[in-house]
């Protein structure tokens, strides 16, 4: 994308103009049209590879006997995601994009290979109205299995606050009994953005979020922002107690999301160099590479294939053909929805299914993290669940070229 900054005279009358509709707006952002000069050419779908950027981190617990050392590991692995999941489009800080909004049925598909073998993510946008993202993880040497959901809720208040909405579940292998698994549900943190009036937003959690296990253990991460706790950006403290025993801490995290932190054993009222576990600091761990098709070779409904027209457009800062070729998407996909309503059904997911039944997980560790048994669903368009039956039938399926072209002119316009 061309440098474009909040300096130049058109672009800050753009943000300005910008400002003023957020400021009056109520109700849910979304609908609204952001400045083409904070575009990303990302689309939400790819967010997901975040969650796995260190695989050998998110494989670990399952070489823990100890149910509370594996639930630390959960929460270490947890922690070093979110300079990833919130940060790493804004290294330069105030640097912050809005991400391309997903259409229905849209992929990310890919994986990682290093030290713990393959680590396989599958992304699909599996709902419209409103719009929800769920994905799977799995490191296939090990089995650990992440999987889940999310959409978001933004309004404004002084800034941007976007909540969000879903959760997800990890599954790890107890490698003491191999036929046993601990499964931990995750729930998100809120955010909000920084740096508006200055035309350089930034991202910054606050409240808490949640890591519960099905062993009986439970982390609670307290996010601030400068001026509280330790005064600094992206500031954090975790603790990891006996579920329901909140002051019997038994280890504790704290630092910086997006910089280093430290992990101590005991209440953080104890923590001292004897109590220091390990310190973890993501510029000597380097993230690994994310392995993803070629775009000839990806299936017409995965992101960047779909996108490239508009990520283009953007790179060369061209907005009149970025609005051109997000209408043709825009419109196919209208299209495709008329079809289905006029034919009485609806789209098929690929890879994920709305679950019918109760979940367990839900059902048994919901109430410790504030979340309902129905995981949110009647604000993402279902309880959404990793389908394994379809997805071993998606990958018995090869298009030849001239489906693959059909595709893209009946779902994307193209």
């Amino acid at each position: 994308m061309s440098e474009v900054t909040p300096n130049s005279q058109a672009t800050g009358s753009s943000w300005t103009s910008f400002l003023k509709s957020i400021a009056s707006f109520n109700g849910d952002l979304s609908s609204l049209t952001a400045p083409p000069f904070i575009l990303s050419s990302t689309s939400l779908t790819e967010f997901s590879s975040y969650w796995a950027e260190h695989p050998s981190v998110f494989a670990a617990p399952a070489h823990e006997s100890d149910p509370a050392k594996r639930a630390l590991l959960v929460l270490k692995w947890f922690l070093t995601t979110l300079k990833q999941q919130y940060a790493s489009r804004s290294e330069q800080y105030g640097n912050e994009k809005k991400p391309l909004n997903p259409f229905l049925g849209e992929l990310f598909l890919g994986k990682w290979e290093d030290s713990a073998g393959t680590t396989e993510l599958i992304s699909e946008q599996v709902n419209h109205h409103p719009p929800a993202t769920a994905y799977s993880i799995i490191n296939h040497p090990s089995k650990v299995h992440l999987q889940g959901y999310n959409a978001q809720k933004a309004s404004f208040s002084k800034t941007i606050n976007i909540k969000q909405i879903g959760h997800a579940v990890l599954t790890v292998p107890d490698p003491a009994d191999p036929g046993e698994k601990d499964t931990f549900l995750i729930t998100l943190p809120s955010l909000h953005v920084e740096g508006l009036i200055f035309g350089a937003p930034f991202i910054e959690l606050d409240s808490a979020s949640y890591i519960t296990s099905s062993t009986g253990y439970t982390a609670k991460i307290d996010y601030s922002g400068k001026g509280w706790l330790s005064g600094k950006k992206n500031s954090f403290t975790a603790t990891l107690y006996p579920t329901g025993k909140e002051k019997e801490v038994i280890y504790n995290c704290s630092g910086q999301w997006t910089k280093a932190f430290e992990i101590h054993s005991g209440p953080v009222k104890n923590n001292s160099p004897k109590n220091l576990l390990e310190s973890w600091d993501p510029t000597n761990s380097p993230i690994a590479e994310l392995i993803v098709a070629p775009i000839e070779k990806q299936h017409p409904l995965e992101s960047r294939r779909a996108w490239a027209n508009v990520a283009a457009g953007i790179s060369k800062g061209d907005m009149d053909y970025v609005g051109k070729e997000k209408t043709k998407i825009e419109n196919a996909q209208r299209a495709m929805r008329k079809k289905e309503q006029s034919e009485g059904r609806e789209w098929e997911r690929r890879y994920f299914a709305a679950a019918t039944e109760p979940d367990a997980t839900l059902e048994s560790l919901a109430s410790n993290v504030g979340l309902t048994a129905n995981g949110d669903a009647d604000k993402t368009g279902g309880l959404w669940r990793f389908d394994a039956a379809k997805a071993e039938k998606v990958k018995s399926q090869e298009l030849s070229e001239d489906e693959i072209t059909q595709l893209a002119h009946e779902l994307l316009g193209q």
